[in-house]
This record gives C-alpha cells, structure tokens and sequence, in this order.
C-alpha cells in the first residue's frame, strides 16, 4: 500500500516515514501544498494520505477542501497538533476520513490508515475472505483453506493489491508500479516470476490473468 504523507517538520517526517515503511506501507514524504498537489495530480497509486494542517505554503485543511471538490476520493487522515473540538469538526467536515492528535504511536496511525482504506475498499475488518483466502491485512498474513501460506513482502503485496480491488482487473503496470514505487517500476519479467512464485503456493487457479491488460483473482 502506497501512502502520501504531507508533514513539513523534518525531523517528524523523517520519523513518521521510516515508522510508517517499517509497518509495510511504501511512503512518499512532501513538505508542503504544492509538491502534495503536484503528486496526487501525478500519480493514482496512493491508497490514503496523512495530512499536517499547518504547512509552509499554506493551510492543509484548505487543500483538503479543494481535493474533494475536485472530487478525489483518497482517504486522508488529518494528524496535527490541533486538539479543539472545533478543529476536529472543521476537519471531519471538509472531508477528513479520520482525524488524529499528535503524538500518536505508529501502531495506532498503521491501524487507523488501514481502517480508513478498508473502508474505502468495501470491507468491515481487516480479515478479508475471497474463495479459498483469507487475508488478514493486519498481521500481513494469508491462509487457504485454513492452512497458512508462507508469503514473501511482495508476494504479500501482490495479494493484497488483488484482494483490494476484488472483482477488477489490476494492471501490470499498476501492479510494477506498487511494488516498486520509489525509481523506476518493476520489470514485467520479475512480476510474471513472482505471480509464477504465487501459483505454485496458491494453485494454478488463484490468480487469473486477462492477457495483455493484467490479474485478477479468481474465486
């Protein structure tokens, strides 16, 4: 799962980054309303964004604001040291899907992001069932058939990434993209080895591909 975190006090930033890879989200860190603008605008991987409201270059409940009425979707989570009543109304109301006072512990902040996006997914918990799969999102394990399924990180992402979007077609490109979001993407040789690798430990069927276009999983 791929984060934006819009925080400009460095030392922070550098700490909530670092927390945030550690629980397994791939973190792309800005400063400030403009490089937050120019990334989302660029990019429709991120699956939710952190969201400071005092910024450098302006305020981060306004930006929140003009994202929704352009009618993007991405769950944020306000965290800010603002802790009045109003505040937090101000913020749930301009489209905050969660809003959090700092400091927080990276657990709490890994759990809230994960709450927010499976309910942006469709899902109630962070234990996900498709056909023969559960999917606990959580402890980043997988099971089939009730018997645990020993995943490497990508092969975890890969699975989550299809379990996510259920019912869809996921892109290789989309896919290359989310397991290497920082440089260039990964090779299609390297993701057609690990889908291979996922076969072979879920069975021939698990995950379906369109040819040409992308996967998808099957039920």
């Amino acid at each position: 799962m791929h984060l934006l975190l819009i925080e400009d006090d460095l030392d922070l930033g550098t700490a909530l980054q670092r927390a945030l890879r550690a629980h397994g989200f791939a973190c792309t860190w800005v400063r400030g309303v403009k490089d937050a603008t120019l990334q989302l605008e660029a990019s429709d991987l991120f699956a939710c964004a952190v969201l400071d409201l005092g910024l450098p270059d302006g305020e981060g409940l306004e930006l929140l604001r003009a994202w929704r009425r352009k009618q993007h979707t991405l769950p944020v989570i306000v965290l800010t040291a603002r802790d009045a009543v109003s505040s937090r109304v101000d913020g749930l109301d301009a489209g905050a899907d969660d809003y959090v006072i700092k400091p927080v512990t990276p657990e709490e902040l890994a759990s809230r992001i994960r709450a927010v996006t499976r309910r942006a997914g469709g899902w109630s918990s962070s234990e996900w069932e498709i056909g023969k799969l559960r999917i606990h999102v959580g402890r980043r394990e997988v099971s089939q058939n009730g018997v645990p399924v020993l995943l490497s990180p990508k092969e975890f992402q890969i699975v989550e990434e299809l379990a996510r979007n259920a019912g869809e077609v996921v892109t290789k490109h989309r896919m290359a993209q989310l397991l290497q979001p920082y440089g260039d993407p990964l090779e299609f040789s390297t993701l057609d080895w690990h889908i291979h690798n996922l076969r072979r430990k879920l069975g021939a069927e698990a995950i379906q591909t369109m040819r040409g276009v992308g996967y998808f999983l099957g039920r």
